[in-house]
């Protein structure tokens, strides 16, 4: 038996196997170490997958929502988890983040702010850099479609007007959200983000369009410029 061998899961004594405690206990009975202990099955020549996946916690803080802004590269450089341990627990985590988005579905209408942020955290949450979107609406407040307009860097990105107008002259829209996320967490738009929304006001009152919001995302909440009074 190698060393390997001992630190699988299947050799743990009874009362510290992950596996056999949910199958006795249930789900909730499991720490968040002994769920990614599950994922990654074994550990290294010196770690239990428990102890393991209790360092890779530490490293983020015990924080799950950390954890899942990882990317593969950047957890094999965990000794013991390599790229196929890595995927398990992306997935694991996508999986989850997923799940609380369907479960906290959107009403067919987007009329408020907040439900324009839980629209779009499919598509931006847990991101590193910024990106730009659009959501048409037609005059029901209903949505028709969505557009991802423009991808940047971890501080900007750019959105081409041109594109914006493009899309909603062909679904024929009659309001538009603007929508882009902020990797930092910080709530407060930029003068560019100030400007830019300006320019698209006076472009929309041109094709008899309205600007109908611009949220700013971050993981732990957004800014409205329409609740915050800067669309008038």
């Amino acid at each position: 038996m190698t060393h390997n061998d001992r630190t699988s899961i299947s050799y743990w004594a009874e009362e510290d196997r992950p596996r056999e405690k949910l199958l006795l206990k249930g789900r909730g009975a499991l720490s968040d170490s002994e769920l990614i202990a599950i994922l990654i099955g074994s550990g290294s020549r010196e770690k239990s997958a428990v102890e393991l996946s209790r360092d890779i916690l530490a490293y983020y803080k015990n924080d799950i929502n950390l954890l899942a802004k990882a990317g593969i590269k950047e957890l094999t450089n965990f000794k013991g988890i390599g790229e196929a341990k890595a995927i398990s627990i992306v997935a694991a985590l996508e999986i989850g983040r997923r799940r609380k988005t369907e479960g906290n579905k959107i009403s067919a209408l987007i009329n408020s702010p907040a439900k324009a942020y839980d629209y779009f955290k499919p598509f931006l949450m847990d991101l590193h850099h910024e990106e730009f979107w659009i959501l048409l609406l037609d005059r029901a407040l209903k949505p028709i479609k969505h557009f991802k307009i423009g991808q940047g860097g971890v501080a900007m990105v750019m959105a081409d007007p041109k594109l914006v107008f493009k899309h909603a002259i062909e679904h024929l829209a009659t309001s538009i959200i603007l929508c882009h996320n902020h990797p930092s967490g910080k709530k407060i738009p930029s003068h560019a983000d100030m400007q830019l929304t300006k320019k698209l006001q006076h472009g929309a009152l041109l094709l008899d369009m309205i600007i109908y919001d611009h949220i700013i995302f971050t993981d732990n909440g957004f800014y409205s410029f329409s609740n915050e009074d800067k669309l008038n």
